[in-house]
């Protein structure tokens, strides 16, 4: 038995109930998003959830509103954590203590770093109560809105708290695997640090940040749970649309529902196909 067919049998019952659970699922939602629901009585497949989503406006707001979301924190936070990773590869004294830090929030939820979020950053929060009580503004309400704001600084804040160290540890693992020979021989002919980052260290490094990128999209730009906590009542980002169109009191609302989630994968899938082919096309010039 040759070694690919006794790794294939090793992974075929893991993949199995993974291909069972995601492809079931989808194939469900994608049958459900063209109205065929026997058990509601619709057994006539149309396309009429797809023009209903596609002829509202509140969907477009949506879609732009999460693409805003899922594209600025993730290249903010990738920016962070290229910078956060060019520090602590250095040697100092407490380097250990603060790499440990800087990996601590990765075993926090999600949804915890958003109610921390909310008590600290909102119009009624600490930082609100502090502002006023130092009279640096008049009352709490005065203080910038950074949740439930249109512009989802709240919900971009967090994203860049929680996914920098996710981002800056697979970085800083690539570098501390390539050392610094590179570089070096670079600034012995004449490079100063700025080049050396640029022209040698960032193109072998790229690939560890467009791996590290992509499932940061991916999750920003279909996750449901943060921006239902500190979005806006209006525009909602997709997954929040597609979930109060899901458990609408109608169930004839649902093909509507299923039609959104069968858009948000497409696009996702969509746009990180044109990402990783523009990128790898910048690698190889």
């Amino acid at each position: 038995m040759s070694d690919r067919l006794k790794i294939a049998l090793l992974l075929a019952p893991a993949l199995s109930i993974i291909g069972i659970l995601f492809f079931g699922g989808l194939l469900i939602g994608f049958m459900r998003s063209f109205n065929y629901m026997p058990v509601i009585g619709l057994t006539d497949p149309d396309l009429s959830a797809y023009a209903a989503v596609f002829t509202s406006k509140e969907f477009y707001l949506s879609f732009l509103l999460t693409f805003h979301i899922a594209f600025t924190s993730t290249v903010l936070s990738s920016i962070l954590a290229i910078g956060a990773a060019l520090l602590l590869r250095r040697t100092f004294i407490g380097r250990s203590l603060i790499n440990f830090l800087f990996q601590l929030n990765l075993t926090v939820p999600h949804l915890v770093g958003a109610i921390g979020m909310l008590y600290l950053f909102s119009q009624s929060g600490s930082f609100a109560r502090l502002g006023a009580e130092w009279n640096l503004i008049s009352k709490p309400s005065d203080f910038p809105a950074m949740v439930f704001d249109p512009y989802a600084i709240g919900i971009i804040l967090q994203y860049i708290w929680k996914e920098v160290p996710f981002i800056g540890v697979i970085i800083l693992a690539n570098m501390q695997s390539l050392g610094e020979d590179y570089e070096s021989v670079a600034r012995s002919l004449g490079a100063n640090k700025w080049q050396a980052f640029i022209h040698v260290l960032m193109p072998l490094i790229f690939p560890g940040v467009l791996s590290a990128s992509i499932i940061v999209f991916a999750f920003t730009f279909g996750a449901y749970e943060i921006p239902a906590i500190l979005g806006a009542s209006y525009p909602k980002a997709l997954p929040v649309l597609a979930y109060q169109k899901y458990t609408d009191v109608d169930l004839a609302a649902r093909p509507e529902a299923m039609a959104m989630a069968i858009v948000i994968a497409l696009l996702s899938a969509l746009m990180i196909y044109f990402y990783v082919r523009y990128t790898r096309r910048r690698i190889r010039s």
